[in-house]
C-alpha cells in the first residue's frame, strides 16, 4: 500500500521549474501507481500553482499545466464544505494563509504526509507528517 501524500503548491513549482526539493517530488511520484493517484493537491492549491506558472511562462504555461495534470499521478481534490470548513479552522487557529490551510486541511482529512517547501507549516507541523523540501 502506498502511502497517501499532499502536495503544497510550492512543491509542485519546485518539480516544474526545477527548484530545491525538485528531486524528492520526481521520487514521490515515480514511486506511485499512476492509475491509484494517491498523490493530491487541493483545487485552491492548483489554482496557485496555474497562476504562478502561466504567469513565469505565458507563452506555453497552460500547456506545462495540461501535460502534467494529464501523466502525474495527481488527484486534483475540489473544494466542498468540509474541507472549506476545515480550512478556516486551520487559518484562524495557526494563522496560516488560506491557501496553505486548504493543503493542511486536506493532508489531515487524508491522514497523509504534506510535501511543501513552505516553512510557514511550521505552525502546524505537530498536527500532520511534513515533508519539507528545503
Amino acid at each position: 500500500m502506498v502511502k497517501p501524500a499532499v502536495l503544497d503548491a510550492s512543491a509542485l513549482i519546485a518539480l516544474l521549474f526545477d527548484e530545491a526539493g525538485a528531486k524528492a517530488v520526481e521520487d514521490l511520484f515515480s514511486r506511485q501507481p499512476a492509475a491509484q493517484r494517491p498523490v493530491s493537491i487541493a483545487a485552491v492549491n492548483w489554482a496557485e500553482v496555474a497562476y504562478r506558472t502561466e504567469r513565469r511562462r505565458p507563452r506555453d504555461g497552460a500547456e506545462i499545466l495540461r501535460r502534467l495534470a494529464e501523466t502525474a499521478p495527481l488527484q486534483i481534490i475540489p473544494v466542498d464544505r468540509g474541507l472549506a470548513e476545515a480550512a478556516a479552522r486551520l487559518k484562524r487557529d495557526y494563522g496560516l494563509a488560506l491557501s496553505d490551510a486548504f493543503a493542511a486541511a486536506l493532508a489531515q482529512a487524508r491522514a497523509a504526509q504534506l510535501f511543501t517547501s513552505d516553512r510557514d507549516f511550521a505552525a502546524v507541523a505537530r498536527l500532520l507528517p511534513i515533508r519539507w523540501l528545503r
